[in-house]
């Protein structure tokens, strides 16, 4: 039995709170990007919601929760999506939502935040400066912090993404994710590795922000002084004790990818799959593009978890 945080009844009681929107996601074969990749592809698209990331499976929970206790505000910390992601079910319940952000964070993220109706706070550093700056407001307001990954909310929301995986008759040899704060690497593996133990769970990082992956192969929190890849949503730099302790218990593998490769990988998903995504979403091709002998023959499924991307940092990664 995983000793983690999470639990499977709670997770399978999670989609009667979640919103329909954000549930029963597409999964499907892609034989033309399989026959690129030299294994058979199957992609679960996590991007065709209102927010067009995973993240509001999370959120639905955690305003869900609030909203029972009569609670009015939240803030949270975010490098895009999940403050999307917050203002779309905050609203949705009639909660005051704030997000605090970097200044560098892409446009296209930050304008939905604020089309979303959240009050949107932007600091001039990276997200553990907005982490910083979200703690110390929730403080002076005296309302609830949501600190993605940490939150068991948050990872048991990104955990019903494993319930759809395993419940069809199609079965998988590997399923690859994206891995930042680790919400959903931790919530997808655990369900993963409880219902279908046979199928390998894989992080992916980029090899310019390292440090959830490298702590996974040291089993101890590893932090970098700084972060540089164009996967903003996955640019952490302290991973959360608790959260590895979780991916220790459910993670076969964590790999680091290179910047490349994760272009060449959203370049395939646009010409093989019509899709437009942020390069966090391309992580999983990402990894098979770097070690094609390991998955040579191999069914592998891999997440498409967010679409938010800059349409002029798009074009001029793909055009490369």
């Amino acid at each position: 039995m995983l000793r983690t945080r999470l639990d499977l009844d709670r997770i399978q009681a999670a989609r009667r709170v979640i919103d329909p929107v954000y549930l029963n996601t597409p999964m499907y074969r892609c034989d033309a990007l399989g026959r690129r990749l030299g294994c058979t592809v199957s992609i679960k698209l996590e991007t065709a919601n209102p927010v067009r990331s995973f993240k509001g499976r999370g959120t639905e929970l955690v305003t869900g929760l609030l909203a029972e206790q009569g609670r009015t505000a939240v803030v949270c910390a975010s490098a895009g999506n999940l403050g999307q992601a917050l203002a779309w079910s905050g609203r949705r319940r009639g909660l005051d939502v704030t997000v605090v952000a970097s200044v560098r964070a892409p446009v296209a993220k930050l304008d939905r935040i604020r089309a979303l109706g959240a009050e949107l706070e932007l600091v001039d550093g990276d997200i553990e400066l907005a982490r910083e700056r979200a703690v110390r407001i929730a403080q002076e307001r005296g309302i609830r912090l949501l600190e993605d990954s940490l939150d068991i909310e948050t990872c048991e929301g990104a955990a019903t993404i494993g319930l759809e995986l395993t419940s069809g008759e199609t079965t998988f040899d590997a399923v690859l994710t994206a891995l930042g704060g680790g919400a959903m690497a931790t919530g997808v593996g655990y369900v993963v590795k409880t219902l279908a133990p046979g199928a390998e769970v894989i992080c992916v990082q980029p090899t310019g922000a390292p440090a959830l992956t490298r702590s996974w192969h040291e089993r101890r929190v590893i932090t970098t002084e700084s972060a540089d890849t164009i996967a903003d949503g996955v640019a952490g730099r302290f991973p959360i004790p608790e959260v590895l302790d979780d991916l220790l218990a459910v993670a076969d593998d964590a790999v680091l990818v290179r910047e490349s490769s994760i272009i060449t990988g959203m370049q395939l998903l646009l010409e093989h799959t019509g899709l437009i995504v942020e390069p966090s979403a391309a992580l999983g091709v990402a990894a098979v593009l770097e070690d094609r002998d390991r998955f040579a023959g191999r069914h592998i499924v891999t997440v498409i978890c967010g679409s938010n991307v800059d349409l002029d940092a798009y074009h001029r990664w793909v055009r490369r």
